[in-house]
């Protein structure tokens, strides 16, 4: 069998393995050089153009849906928002082998051995061109199946080296028959969840209502644990009593989970402590301490002992059954010796009045810092009932609770009447996501170029709509035309048609009648990808399509080009945008009366800029020459 070593010497061959030893590393490899590139994949310059009829609502847009391979919209969007999108979503197909991914016009299915490089592949591309358009303070999600999470946890890794923050796992579904002959039903997924530095959760507001307000000039309190989840073995110097001296009450240390807090008793000399002394939080009235308890008095060993063998002593005296295992384990060297240090002799607790409760942390609202709950990655299903809620515990944290992929596919047949798309993902999923990665007062960017059935659009409406918010989505949906399918198109037949019903509104019939869901309000601008070959983007680029790519550089919204006029105009409060498609004496003297009227930092953009320099002379005038500027910013191959 011939192969493309047959060339290479022995020499070379020992040469080339040596270099391939030395350059190994831990991470993800598969067979990029072997594989067949994707049809997508070429060096040619991309561009928008505007489908006014597929578009909806009046200029200014504040949302794009572009049609087209996401390989081309990524790079075409490096020209205007690098570094400026807050918030990706995406929900890659899954390449389970069941029609979900398609590679050079056909679908991949199990039997193709090269599937899992190929994904690979063609996801690390569209990967390494998003990277560069999040923010400083950017996030990306990705949900991902059993079946490549493993290979999509090392790509991530790969591509946003050391910025993981964390994965979330959902329940799709309430359970179903095992698919895989192992009698297992696999009703999870995961999304996994990437960040730059500046990145954090929005985290959930907490319920102050139940805060006890009793006089207090510090203001009203909530208690918390004044214990931690460490034993005796091992934090032994946490393990001590202490005394209310208000109701001269003593409360033996949980030998399970001591103190949180150190006792000025054991306190080193010169060592300093980030948080203050039990001492201090007894005195300063800091303890939460148990009302209306119940207290036990021993006024004899003997009494203690019964106690203790008939089960009616407190909890936390029974360390003192434990007593002999301890000292045995000290000697065997598995044990701290300190810890039989700390435990008082038994005769110390005989005539003191002791508790039964347990204290607690008074936490002043007015001295917490962080005002809201943490996001736990694990997401409930929304169906869960309140009784369970209450056995999880979420004192700390929340966790979304969202529907399962019945709900989307649920809604998507509402909205647009298909019930063809596979799989979309509930709304509450993608809107909870939204809700917490973005700013309500910013204009926040919300980009998915794997729109699908749109659901990301909808949710960015969705949560705007509830919290007041300026968020903008940008999507890309292809078509899904296939060999076997050429007419298909997801992107105008579904995306476009739900984002409309969610800004429309919509309705549809049940046993009970017609039922209707109100608009959100909005617009979006629909757009389609073109390719124009490097060689021939000075003769084939439109002066329209240069126009939204300078728009979209500077501006929060889109404009339809104005044909008609001899220059296009993008005016903000401390600068002016100037677009001058050929240099003629109308469009020379439509861009002096504007520099006339406007004195502010103005750039103007030109196919002409050298002959153009010979005629302003301003300080206050930048000329960038046409389509250079473009190209430099543009996203090429990789």
């Amino acid at each position: 069998m011939n192969t493309k070593y047959d060339h290479l010497s022995k020499e070379e061959l020992v040469s080339l393995l040596l270099s391939r030893d030395s350059s190994r590393k831990i991470g993800l490899v598969w067979e990029r050089d072997e594989l067949d590139h994707e049809k997508s994949l070429n060096n040619d310059f991309v561009t928008l153009d505007f489908e006014q009829n597929y578009s909806l609502g009046e200029a200014p847009y504040d949302n794009l849906l572009i049609e087209g391979d996401n390989f081309d919209a990524l790079r075409y969007l490096n020209i205007a928002y690098k570094g400026r999108v807050k918030c990706i979503y995406i929900d890659p197909p899954y390449n389970t082998g069941n029609k979900d991914f398609i590679y050079n016009d056909r679908f991949v299915d199990k039997e193709d051995a090269w599937r899992h490089s190929k994904w690979l592949e063609y996801l690390y591309r569209r990967l390494e061109l998003a990277k560069d358009l999040l923010s400083v303070d950017g996030v990306i999600f990705v949900s991902i199946g059993e079946e490549e999470y493993s290979h999509l946890s090392l790509l991530m890794e790969q591509v946003f080296p050391g910025k993981k923050v964390c994965t979330f796992v959902w329940r799709r579904r309430s359970g179903a028959n095992d698919e895989k002959n192992w009698f297992v039903s696999e009703d999870h997924e995961y999304i996994l969840c990437y960040a730059n530095p500046g990145f954090t959760f929005a985290g959930i507001n907490k319920d102050w209502s139940k805060a006890t307000d009793d006089g207090d000039d510090r203001g009203p309190w909530v208690d918390g644990p004044l214990n931690q989840g460490k034993d005796i073995k091992q934090r032994p110097e946490s393990y001590y009593q202490i005394f209310n001296p208000v109701t001269d009450t003593w409360y033996p240390c949980d030998p399970d989970s001591v103190w949180r807090f150190a006792t000025i008793e054991r306190a080193k000399a010169g060592k300093k402590i980030r948080t203050k002394y039990m001492e201090e939080l007894v005195e300063e009235d800091r303890i939460s301490w148990p009302a209306n308890e119940q207290t036990v008095t021993y006024n004899s060993l003997e009494e203690l002992n019964e106690a203790l063998e008939n089960g009616s002593a407190p909890h936390n005296l029974r360390v003192y059954e434990r007593y002999e295992v301890l000292k045995e384990e000290i000697v065997n060297g598995t044990a701290d010796a300190r810890i039989l240090e700390n435990i008082p002799p038994f005769e110390f607790w005989i005539g003191k009045k002791i508790g039964m409760g347990k204290p607690r942390l008074k936490r002043y609202v007015s001295e917490i810092k962080k005002t809201d709950k943490p996001l736990s990655t694990w997401v409930l299903p929304s169906s869960i009932k309140k009784v369970d809620l209450e056995e999880i515990d979420l004192e700390e944290v929340v966790a979304f609770t969202v529907g399962y992929t019945s709900e989307g596919t649920s809604l998507l047949s509402k909205m647009v009447g298909n019930k063809d798309f596979q799989y979309p993902k509930p709304l509450s999923l993608i809107k909870s996501l939204v809700r917490q990665s973005t700013d309500s007062s910013s204009n926040d960017i919300v980009l998915d170029f794997f729109a699908g059935s749109g659901t990301t659009g909808h949710a960015v409406m969705e949560v705007n709509a509830e919290d007041d918010g300026n968020r903008r989505y940008i999507l890309v949906s292809s078509t899904e035309a296939t060999i076997a399918d050429p007419e298909k198109n997801v992107c105008r037949d579904i995306t476009a048609k739900r984002l409309r019903a969610a800004i429309e509104g919509y309705s549809w019939r049940t046993a009970k009648g017609i039922q209707k869901v109100e608009g959100l309000g909005g617009s979006f601008a629909y757009f389609k990808t073109q390719r124009i070959p490097h060689n021939n983007l000075y003769l084939d680029i439109n002066h329209d399509q240069i126009w939204y790519a300078l728009q979209q550089m500077y501006a929060d919204s889109i404009t339809p080009f104005l044909h008609k006029s001899p220059i296009q105009i993008f005016e903000k409060e401390s600068l002016l945008i100037i677009y001058i498609p050929q240099l003629d004496s109308e469009s020379y003297l439509a861009a002096m009366t504007k520099f006339e009227k406007r004195k502010v930092p103005t750039i103007v953009y030109t196919w002409q800029s050298g002959l153009l320099k010979q005629k302003i002379h301003s300080e206050h005038i930048f000329l960038q020459n046409l389509p250079d500027v473009l190209i430099e910013r543009f996203g090429g191959s990789q």
